[in-house]
């Protein structure tokens, strides 16, 4: 297991634009009050390397990792491909999610400031489930705001954060002034990760002691999961010799994109070597319902819809867009991140939109060959990836096929029987 995460912003294409702070208080202000410093820090580290803390790895260790890199030859058996196609299984993580990754690692950071409460939004909610158990190894208390419309598909993972401690709210929520303008507006307003985000930020900045975090969308939270890429190419390099992009056969490396943690976690570490000339081709897979990186334009927005946070250089749907209430939550943003923006917009990703309903069917052919059932957000990569090989067969090609499983999805018979089942 890593015992450093990498820093791989020197290894982008060119450097990051500066994001648009034109607000009183400033974002960066706001930033400074709701997170802990030494993230803030982590944002842009001097280091090509962080050491990982010792608590922190210890829950590392004790949660499972490094995780499997599994190999799904009943599934090349089906495809009938010769292509090498790899599960990274972050689904067997305590929470079912990769984002247990970062969650231990800013909960560390939150306590050693004296912060007791972590605050923070969530979609699916695998990111509020991770932050309720993180906050409870370093015994802090939690407080989540979670899309409404997915607490109402998915709320097993209510039930899941609250056996923990923490507290769960709807999104829009009347508890604050900006969920309750929203409501007043639209009372049926089925939420998005835009809504939560403001929804914790203003909470955080009217409670005193807590710590607002953050699952994705800024370059610690990259940083942190990086674990992905770094145990992966441990993981190939042991079986084969050699890491992938290096033997010719145009290898792949395919996960979802929402807020781009989980994709820049497996990618970044693969900078390096591709801009070294690896054949190795990255793809990110974003749902039709919010198709920021194949049909968004290139220009400044926020993550939120309060405008707490940084405007930065992405690609967007707009800030007046509100995605429809599919089952993939996590997938439902209306602005990119400036990082998968910048590699997207340089020609270093690919990126394809996938319709909810063919990502879950690769879910079920998943299910039915290997008997693995991943969560409606990895389905998108999962799809990706099968019209990968494909195309890789079609061109006689037998590439290695790197899939990350970034969620479980036990939580989500219910989404996977709704889609599935209709005409």
């Amino acid at each position: 297991m890593p015992e450093q995460w990498r820093n791989f912003l020197d290894d982008l294409p060119r450097e990051l634009p500066r994001p648009r702070d034109l607000g009183s208080p400033s974002a960066a202000e706001i930033s400074a009050k709701v997170r802990p410093k030494a993230l803030m820090e982590q944002d842009n580290p001097a280091e090509r390397w962080v050491p990982i803390p010792q608590p922190v790895l210890e829950w590392y260790r004790r949660i499972g990792r490094p995780t499997p890199l599994y190999r799904a030859r009943l599934l090349e058996k089906r495809l009938g491909t010769g292509a090498r196609v790899y599960l990274k299984r972050e689904d067997v993580l305590p929470t079912g999610s990769f984002k247990l990754n970062t969650a231990i690692a800013q909960a560390y950071y939150a306590a050693v400031e004296g912060r007791t409460t972590l605050v923070s939004e969530t979609g699916a909610g695998q990111w509020g489930m991770s932050v309720a158990l993180a906050a409870s190894m370093f015994g802090l208390d939690a407080e989540i705001f979670m899309v409404k419309c997915s607490l109402d598909q998915k709320p097993y993972r209510r039930h899941y954060m609250e056996l923990l401690g923490a507290q769960v709210r709807p999104s829009p929520s009347d508890f604050t002034a900006f969920g309750r303008g929203v409501l007043d507006r639209r009372p049926d307003h089925p939420g998005s990760l835009g809504t939560a985000i403001s929804d914790a930020i203003e909470y955080t900045l009217g409670k005193d002691s807590a710590a607002y975090i953050s699952g994705s969308g800024v370059p610690h939270v990259y940083l942190h999961q990086t674990l992905l890429g770094l145990e992966v190419q441990a993981q190939l390099e042991g079986l084969y010799g050699e890491a992938v992009g290096e033997a010719g056969r145009g290898d792949h490396l395919v996960a979802c994109s929402g807020g781009g943690s989980n994709l820049c976690g497996l990618i970044g570490p693969y900078l390096s070597a591709r801009a070294g000339g690896a054949d190795l081709r990255f793809l990110a897979a974003e749902s039709t319902a919010a198709p920021r990186l194949t049909a968004g334009r290139y220009t400044y927005g926020r993550a939120d819809l309060a405008g707490y946070t940084p405007q930065v250089l992405g690609y967007s749907m707009g800030a007046d867009f509100v995605p429809p209430p599919v089952h993939t939550a996590g997938l439902r943003n209306h602005h990119s991140s400036a990082v998968v923006s910048l590699l997207r917009n340089e020609g270093v990703l690919d990126a394809v939109a996938i319709e909810e309903r063919k990502a879950l069917e690769a879910g079920r052919l998943l299910l039915q060959t290997e008997g693995i059932l991943v969560a409606p957000e990895s389905t998108h990569a999962l799809a990706a990836a099968i019209d990968v090989v494909a195309e890789a067969d079609a061109q006689g090609l037998e590439p290695v096929v790197v899939v990350l499983a970034s969620g479980s999805g036990h939580l989500d018979l219910q989404s996977y029987s709704e889609v599935l089942r209709r005409p």
